[in-house]
């Protein structure tokens, strides 16, 4: 089941969250970043950091809605976070509050923190572990057997306090009631889907989620009765989400002082720097609360009020609760009734490995020949040049995910147009300084390239459409230009360039197509002047047998008439 939703159409090449992933669990396929589960880590980083909000969380409101409205049992795990992140006056409020929405029941998550803390102080009475890493996280359980498997040793074998308050409230009122955990942390939902312990969380709710819910009813937590907690009173393990507050809660219950060094790490970068000296065998006879976020859970990756302080929740939190300590006479019956142990394993990825000559065939494609030439600028979201290689071997990255090398390939291009375009092309600025100048330049204008960016284009061709456009921001296109005083011709397309207030030009040359041109209307005049003599002509010689036409008639016309006339004269002399 999908815990981060991604939305592909709004990522925009930016590698943001490759860059912010310590682990690298984000791939790029075809210029779009995608969530690796089984090198995820759940730290949340990419939600928290992404410009175009293409990752969101997968809310599980709909289904706890549905819960509740079936009628079922549903009680609430609330995580101590609340107390630094939700508005009330009294703790009593945010139960009341909850009820109203229907759960059965609204517990404090620091219950089964007070579990967990009495087995780590075991662990500790016990000194069998050359050292302890806290378990509460799941973050950093996943951090360490997907990336660094040799220390789950040091892994507390231990559930976390979700988990363990999940057992204890389904052990109590019954395997049918549904228990839903209220907190900041999204690594939750994945932990509860884990084999190991699946089953004892029902579903997962973020703070969003609850207070959405609180405003569509209508529920102000402030304005609720006060209905305090009726179970177990969990003291000091309401500390667990700041940082250092396991290590205080674990303090505050020790009846006896170990042997164990104890201090807090968060923060990825933190916690895999202390891994990485842990596996150096720096690190020995220590007791290590690791959390993956900064500030502890107070600031987990579904808090989105960003004006919340870490360090005043802190501040708060600690001088509000008292270091007392769950007496173990009301944890104790809890755990010897449950199981709240925990095996971990290798989870590392497989992850194919290239060859260092696969390595060098990457970098070349990418012009990277020497080592000179790996810049390791890390823009691409990967460290070095060579990590970056071996994650597109891998099929994690692109080639094109490295900013410099696209940037030489489309200067190249650029370089490669100017050189080779036969059309003269020139880009001025607002003052007619010749910005760039295409090679062809030289043949028409006899100038060479250097020498016309030292020049302005007046000096070289009338600059009046180029003010126009310059001026009225509008463009010229196909309009025809001769210069008769270098014997050419050209059909010009003129632009304005907003962004560098510029005017970019192409200049074709037309020349050859304009003197065929000439000479083909040259033809039609003479074609003309030779029709209109024919025609001239014709009507001179049909005019003259007109005239010869008419001649012969009238001879023809008196011959006849005498002819007639003759014959008359002899027939009256017969008679």
């Amino acid at each position: 089941m999908a815990i981060i939703d991604f939305k592909a159409t709004k990522c925009r090449h930016c590698y943001k969250c490759v860059r912010n992933c310590e682990v690298k669990a984000i791939m790029v396929k075809d210029g779009r970043a995608e969530i690796m589960p089984d090198n995820c880590v759940l730290c949340g980083r990419c939600l928290q950091i992404c410009p175009q909000s293409a990752k969101t969380l997968v809310s599980d409101l709909g289904q706890v809605k549905a819960m509740v409205a079936r009628g079922e049992q549903v009680v609430v795990s609330i995580a101590p976070a609340y107390m630094g992140l939700l508005k009330y006056k009294t703790i009593g409020q945010v139960r009341a509050a909850l009820m109203e929405l229907g759960f059965a029941d609204v517990r404090e998550t620091s219950e089964g923190a007070a579990l967990v803390t009495a087995e780590y102080t075991r662990l500790l009475r016990e000194g069998t572990m050359e050292n302890i890493i806290t378990t509460c996280c799941p973050s950093v359980n996943d951090l360490i057997e997907k990336y660094y498997p040799s220390l789950i040793p040091y892994l507390a074998p231990v559930v976390s306090p979700m988990i363990a308050h999940g057992m204890m409230i389904k052990k109590q009122m019954g395997p049918d009631v549904k228990v839903v955990f209220l907190g900041p942390c999204i690594a939750k939902k994945k932990e509860a889907q884990d084999e190991r312990h699946s089953g004892f969380i029902d579903a997962v709710l973020n703070f969003n989620d609850i207070n959405r819910w609180l405003k569509e009813e209508d529920i102000v937590i402030e304005d609720c009765e006060d209905l305090p907690f009726t179970y177990m009173n969990p003291r000091v393990n309401r500390l667990y989400p700041v940082s250092s507050g396991v290590v205080s809660s674990v303090m505050a219950t020790e009846k006896k002082t170990d042997s164990y060094r104890k201090f807090y790490v968060h923060g990825e970068t933190h916690c895999m720097e202390l891994c990485e000296s842990m596996i150096r065998g720096e690190i020995r006879g220590c007791f290590i609360e690791m959390n993956m976020c900064y500030g502890g859970c107070i600031k987990g990756p579904a808090v989105t009020d960003h004006s919340v302080s870490r360090f005043k929740v802190k501040l708060d939190m600690e001088e509000a609760i008292k270091r007392e300590p769950v007496p173990e006479e009301e944890t104790g019956p809890v755990i010897d009734a449950i199981s709240l142990q925990k095996v971990f394993s290798d989870h590392s990825p497989k992850d194919p490995v290239p060859t260092a000559e696969q390595i060098r065939e990457i970098l070349a494609m990418t012009g990277k020949l020497h080592p000179e030439d790996e810049l390791n600028c890390g823009a691409c979201g990967y460290p070095t040049c060579r990590e970056k290689a071996i994650a597109v071997f891998q099929k994690k990255a692109e080639l094109n995910m490295c900013i410099p090398f696209m940037y030489e390939k489309s200067e190249s291009f650029a370089n490669l147009v100017m050189e080779t375009s036969p059309n003269v092309v020139l880009i001025v600025d607002e003052n007619m300084k010749i910005m760039e100048y295409s090679a062809v330049g030289e043949k028409y204008f006899g100038k060479t390239r250097a020498e016309a960016l030292q020049m302005y284009l007046y000096e070289l061709i009338d600059t009046t459409d180029f003010q126009w456009v310059l001026d009225t921001h509008q463009n010229i296109h196909g309009k025809k230009v001769s210069y008769p005083d270098l014997h050419l011709d050209t059909l010009q397309n003129i632009v304005y360039i907003e962004k560098e207030n510029a005017v970019l030009a192409t200049f074709i040359d037309i020349t050859k197509e304009e003197e065929q041109a000439r000479l083909d209307y040259e033809k039609k005049l003479d074609t003309i002047d030779l029709a209109q003599k024919v025609i001239h002509k014709q009507m001179m010689v049909a005019q003259e047998i007109a005239g010869l036409l008419g001649e012969t008639t009238a001879e023809t016309k008196t011959t006849l008439t005498k002819l007639c006339k003759s014959l008359l004269e002899d027939g009256d002399g017969g008679i």
